[in-house]
């Protein structure tokens, strides 16, 4: 097993195994965005019904996929813990119950959500009996009937993060990835017109297979079976490894029988993280009708600000998930002192960074933004994001600590002082106060603008304070783990 597969943070050097560890995390959420992307590029040949049809699609099933999501994290916090610790077979155990939960939970959320998905639509705006609304059905179902392979992914992805191994799922996304790129063509438009031969200059081909099979695809129904198709190539070898012992962990079936105290403990690491996460995606589209009050070309400079300010982001999700796997095998190891040594390296790396990302972002404002748009109306929507940047861009850096810092709350265990943090952030310091800039002060796109820096810089501090309180520091390994019940 390479040095890659079982790194430790526990002794030694700390800035170089930091940086390896997050900057495959940094990469496989890059190759995520690129996923979404090339989904939206093949369906938005379809025309704008089926781009709609994504829009209306993707809020409710990342709402859900967040409140599952959000158990995993107690899976790489167990596991980073228990290897500090030295409790080896305490690791498997943990790893192959979060498994066994989230398996369990997804199947549950995958039926509520097929069974809801017309709800759902309906409670967002969706229009009963037009094609957008039927083109959603189609692809959501898919998706959740499917939605393991995206738990399975997400398990696999953070219990071998919590043991040190952050390049595996990076090769594995890479895989699903660009079987994506292939897949979501063929089952969107089949061999009849298929854009992906004309691309590759393979006409004849496509006239042959057209001729053999007479697939004509399935829409924008396709693009959800090929996501399924292509992330099930990512969940299925790696949950296999995480039986093999090839990456360190070395799973067993009687590791997959549910234990009360541990189930417990997965809930009560998991649960803030779910209603974290979940509470994001809400304030996304919370943010999205209050710039809407402008009109909707302030709704199409807020979508490019927020993909820039996404692809910023990555560098401190990245780090922050570094870092919470570093806190978390240091505190398991009873090293407090070396687990906050890693948040102020943390924090120092990435507070330099965005002032030479922010002196370039203001700098080149204007080109950055026209990079995501062009055509009629292109001036005026550019002008607004060169605002965003202007306004939005100096906090980056304050945005840096937040993340490190709720990494090193997750990492610790202390997953409700993140939620309670974010939540707030979110809602509190952002929605609101855009609400009021923007509705009640008649600032338009810059209150909200304003009311996104207020969030970066007050989360900052919140999160410093509590950070300096240091009641953070106790690890949620013990000793009473080991004596954990089965489940009757």
């Amino acid at each position: 097993m390479s040095e890659d597969a079982d790194r430790d943070l526990t002794s030694g050097s700390l800035w170089r195994p930091l940086l390896a560890l997050s900057a495959p995390i940094v990469v496989t959420q890059l190759l995520q965005v690129l996923y979404n992307l090339v989904d939206t590029i093949w369906v938005g040949q379809l025309g704008t019904d089926a781009v709609s049809a994504l829009s209306f699609s993707w809020p409710p099933v990342f709402v859900l996929i967040s409140l599952g999501g959000g158990l995993t994290l107690a899976g790489s916090v167990l596991v980073a813990q228990n290897k500090g610790a030295d409790k080896l077979e305490r690791v498997n155990e943990v790893a192959g119950q979060t498994l066994a939960f989230v398996t369990l939970f997804s199947l549950l959320l995958g039926a509520v959500g097929y069974v809801m998905t017309p709800t759902f639509l309906r409670l967002i705006g969706a229009e009963p009996g037009t094609d957008v609304f039927t083109y959603s059905v189609e692809y959501m179902r898919v998706i959740f009937v499917g939605v393991w392979f995206m738990f399975g992914f997400f398990v696999f992805q953070s219990l071998l993060r919590g043991w040190g191994d952050t390049k595996t799922p990076m090769y594995l996304m890479a895989l699903s990835v660009a079987v994506n790129i292939v897949l979501d063509p063929i089952f969107i438009f089949g061999f009849r017109a298929n854009p992906l031969f004309a691309l590759i200059d393979l006409e004849s081909l496509q006239a042959w297979l057209y001729a053999a099979t007479g697939f004509t695809g399935y829409g924008v129904q396709g693009a959800a079976i090929a996501t399924i198709l292509s992330r099930s190539l990512a969940t299925i070898p790696g949950v296999a490894l995480l039986f093999t012992g090839h990456l360190g962990l070395s799973l067993s079936l009687s590791d997959l029988r549910l234990e009360l105290g541990t189930m417990k403990k997965i809930v009560e690491i998991g649960y803030p993280a779910s209603i974290e996460q979940s509470s994001g995606a809400l304030s996304y589209s919370a943010m999205t009708a209050i710039v809407a009050i402008v009109g909707p070309t302030a709704v199409a400079s807020f979508g490019i600000s927020s993909r820039i300010n996404s692809l910023v982001f990555l560098l401190a999700v990245g780090l922050g998930m570094g870092v919470e796997t570093a806190v978390g095998q240091n505190l398991g190891a009873e090293r407090a002192e070396r687990a906050r040594r890693v948040v102020f390296m943390a924090v120092g790396m990435l507070v330099s960074t965005y002032l030479v990302l922010t002196l370039v972002a203001v700098t080149y404002a204007e080109p950055i933004v026209s990079v995501f748009i062009d055509g009629e109306g292109a001036a005026e929507v550019v002008d607004i994001g060169v605002r965003f940047l202007y306004i939005v861009a100096p906090t980056w850096g304050l945005m840096g600590v937040f993340h490190v810092i709720k990494g090193c709350f997750n990492g610790a265990g202390s997953t409700r002082a993140a939620m309670i943090f974010s939540v707030t952030a979110v809602w509190g310091l952002q929605v609101i106060p855009a609400y009021v800039l923007l509705a009640w002060f008649d600032m338009g796109t810059d209150g909200a603008w304003w009311a996104i820096a207020l969030m970066h810089v007050g989360a900052a501090l919140l999160v410093t304070a509590w950070f300096a309180r240091d009641t953070w520091s106790d690890r949620v390994v013990d000793e009473e783990d080991l004596a954990a019940t089965p489940a009757d």
